[in-house]
Order: structure tokens, then C-alpha cells, then sequence
């Protein structure tokens, strides 16, 4: 498949929301919509973070986006955010959730969960069932998730990760948090039919600020250093990488279900459909998932 941004259709009239636009793929993918006429949100914890990616976008993009507060590790942040918008707009086309951290140290969510489910999955779990709402006035909203290569390294999930009861081990954690990406994702289309495209998407192997992160929060500045050249060396940009979340985020004929990869070998290159686990294809799995989600976060979307 041959596709740049390039191939991006004109966005007017489009509302889309990206979560973790400060920096990476989430900025990549707010600049490259805002380029082609969309409307857009962008949404972090950061709120001089925030102040600074909209600046910056507005200069490389000629339209400014708007921004939200919203703190992924915080359900009650997620609540304020989808109420916040609620009053704003009404509706939402595009809700790109891609926000996310790897490989922290162990950390807790406001709400006790461990940090990369509770942050990579159930915040985003819980914004897509609070934003649904808005969601369910666009005349074609679509919901894209986006995931990691990474879920190919762990075998399932269960409740217990949310907590970390049978210990921390930071990789697998992140693994099981894409691999829950993956399952939301198919779970939403199964259960949204033919009123709304749920789509996914992984970077490949991308130059972004999230693999140091992890070293920078565990007080390792030197590895965090020295992982980030090294990362720099040999991945794709982070412009690169957002590509295929903006092709499952702009394709007028994508399919809902749909997973989409960099094309060579899945780490680098133009989009082109990629093939989730078997785990991450299982539908009663998901099913379990998403009742232990609406468990821990107190919504539901359908």
C-alpha cells in the first residue's frame, strides 16, 4: 500500500479529540488534522504542556486547536474532561485514543489500579463511555485505539492485572495494556453494529518521548538518556509512526475492526492492514474484559 498524508481527505466540519497531543504521535497526528481542516481537541495532564503543544501546532498548522485537562490516571479527571466538552460541542466525529505509558516503574492511579492497565486501558475505557454521548450525534464518529506491536508478547489478561496482585513486572504490564487496547477495540465494534467505526492502530517502532519515560519516572536520567538516542538511531520518526493512526482515523472506507501497522515487517513504512493475536481476537475474553471494565470505572458505553 502507497499512503502519505498526502492521501489525507479534507477534514472540514470534523470535530476529533486526540489524548497525549503534547509530544510523539498524538501531536504528529493533531498537526496533520488540523492541516487538513479538522477541528480539534487536544487533551493532557500537562496544562503548560498543553499551552505549548497548542502553540506550536497553531504556528506549523495555521489553526489553533482547542484543549482540554485530562489526566488519564484520574477517573474523576476523565468525568470532569467528557463534561467539559459536553458543554463545548455538540458532537464529536474523530476520538483518537492515544495517550499512554511503558515500562514505569510500579505506580497506582488515583483509583488504585496499576498505572500502564490503569492509564493505557481503563482511562480510555472510561472517555470513550463518557464521550459516547457525543459520539452518537456525529453523522459517522469513529473511535481509534491505538495499540502496540507489544501485545504479541503476553498470552491474556485477566481482573488480577488491574492491580498488579500477582506481581509487577513492568514490560508484560504494558503488553497486557495494549493487548486490552486491542480487545476494547474489537469489543466496541462488535457492540456499536453499523453505528460507529472502532479501528486500531500500532506505530511500529517509533522515535517518541515514551521510551524513556519509564527511566525518567524511575529517577534514571542517564538511561533515559542514552535509551532515547539509541531509540532515535534506529526508529521511524514520530510523524512516521502516527501515519497509521491517521489512516485509520481518515480512510473514507475503513472497516470498523480494522487494525493498521507500519508495512515493513510491521515496524516502519506507509499503513497497511495488520492481524491482531488470536488473544486479542477473542471475543469471550473481551466480553470478560469489558465487564471488569465497567467494574472498575462505573460506565459503560453499551
Amino acid at each position: 500500500m502507497s499512503w502519505s498524508t498526502a492521501d489525507i481527505p479534507d477534514q472540514t466540519g470534523r470535530h476529533a479529540l486526540v489524548t497525549g497531543a503534547t509530544s510523539g504521535i498524538g501531536f504528529a497526528t493533531a498537526l496533520e488534522l488540523l492541516r487538513r481542516n479538522a477541528d480539534v481537541v487536544i487533551a493532557a495532564r500537562n496544562p503548560d504542556k498543553t499551552a505549548q503543544a497548542a502553540a506550536e501546532l497553531t504556528a506549523r498548522a495555521g489553526r489553533a486547536p482547542q484543549t482540554v485537562e485530562l489526566d488519564l490516571a484520574d477517573l474523576t479527571s476523565v468525568q470532569h474532561a467528557a463534561e467539559q466538552l459536553a458543554k463545548t460541542y455538540d458532537r464529536l466525529d474523530l476520538l483518537v485514543n492515544n495517550a499512554g505509558v511503558m515500562a514505569t516503574p510500579y505506580r497506582q492511579t488515583l483509583e488504585g489500579f496499576e498505572l500502564q492497565v490503569g492509564t493505557n486501558h481503563l482511562g480510555h475505557f472510561a472517555l470513550t463511555a463518557r464521550l459516547m454521548p457525543l459520539l452518537r450525534q456525529a453523522d459517522q464518529p469513529r473511535v481509534v485505539t491505538v495499540s502496540s506491536f507489544m501485545h504479541k508478547t503476553v498470552r491474556g489478561i485477566s481482573k488480577a492485572d488491574f492491580t498488579a496482585e500477582s506481581g509487577y513486572r513492568k514490560w508484560e504490564s504494558y503488553g497486557k495494556s495494549k493487548l486490552a487496547n486491542l480487545l476494547f477495540m474489537l469489543e466496541l465494534s462488535r457492540r456499536a453494529g453499523d453505528t460507529l467505526v472502532s479501528a486500531g492502530s500500532h506505530p511500529g517502532y517509533a522515535s517518541t518521548h515514551l521510551q524513556a519515560a519509564g527511566a525518567e519516572l524511575a529517577g534514571r536520567q542517564l538511561q533515559a538518556r542514552v535509551f532515547g538516542a539509541a531509540t532515535r538511531l534506529v526508529a521511524q520518526s514520530a510523524a512516521a509512526g502516527a501515519w497509521p493512526s491517521l489512516y485509520a482515523a481518515t480512510q473514507p472506507d475503513l472497516r470498523s475492526g480494522s487494525f493498521v501497522g507500519p508495512g515493513f515487517l510491521g515496524y516502519r513504512g506507509a499503513p497497511k492492514p495488520a492481524t491482531p493475536t488470536s488473544t486479542a481476537r477473542d471475543p469471550e475474553l473481551a466480553k470478560r474484559l469489558w465487564a471488569w471494565s465497567v467494574e472498575a470505572t462505573g460506565v459503560d458505553a453499551f
